[in-house]
């Protein structure tokens, strides 16, 4: 893959990781004032650790992208790492959170709507790249922009099912943001090979 592309890629992916931190955070940040006196110090303690993990994630994710794509490649699995670390403790979180439904539906609504909108600036970031792109060239990266579209709207409307539902559980929740987490890599890895594959007739 021309690294131009690649960095789309893995620029894409990281936006879409930290929007999703940034998102829990605000969500759980909202929900401390309503903690109970004795819980409250164990809330912002755990919401003090997933900052931090957050911070980190988006300092290296920063510093790689001034890099470039050879940084990147370097750095990948420990970028995933990081993510899975901030998704464990947060699920660890709300899962400890009982009952507390209304937190983990908050949460879960903040997080859908940070991945909707990680799924439209992929495809406009796609879209504006092929603007630059030779038409005769640009039908499969059209294709694919066309398909991350779609399957933005099918997250969205699964999202819209499971608030209408109401009563699901967090695992059923992370369950479908895991779900429409990986139908965003695997879209915005498609419409970076488009991208690769239709770079060769640029316009000029």
């Amino acid at each position: 893959m021309s690294g131009e592309s690649k960095m789309h890629y893995y620029v894409n992916w990281a936006k879409e990781r930290l929007d999703e931190m940034d998102a829990a955070l605000t969500s759980l940040e909202a929900k401390v004032p309503q903690v109970k006196a004795d819980s409250k110090m164990k809330a912002e303690q755990a919401i003090a650790d997933l900052k931090r993990r957050r911070d980190e994630f988006a300092s290296l994710a920063k510093k790689e992208t001034e890099a470039g794509e050879a940084a990147w490649q370097g750095v990948q699995t420990e970028l995933q790492s990081q993510w899975n670390s901030f998704e464990g403790q947060l699920q660890t979180y709300l899962e400890s959170a009982g009952k507390q439904i209304e937190q983990q539906r908050a949460t879960f609504l903040n997080i859908a709507a940070a991945q909707a909108k990680a799924w439209r600036e992929a495809a406009d970031t796609f879209h504006h790249e092929a603007g630059k792109i030779a038409a005769a060239k640009r039908a499969d990266l059209d294709a694919a922009i066309n398909q991350m579209k779609a399957d933005a709207g099918q997250a969205e409307a699964r999202f819209d099912k499971l608030k209408q539902v109401g009563s699901e559980t967090w695992a059923a929740l992370g369950a479908a943001l895991a779900e429409s987490r990986k139908a965003f890599d695997r879209a915005n890895q498609k419409a970076a090979d488009a991208l690769k594959g239709a770079g060769s007739g640029k316009a000029v």
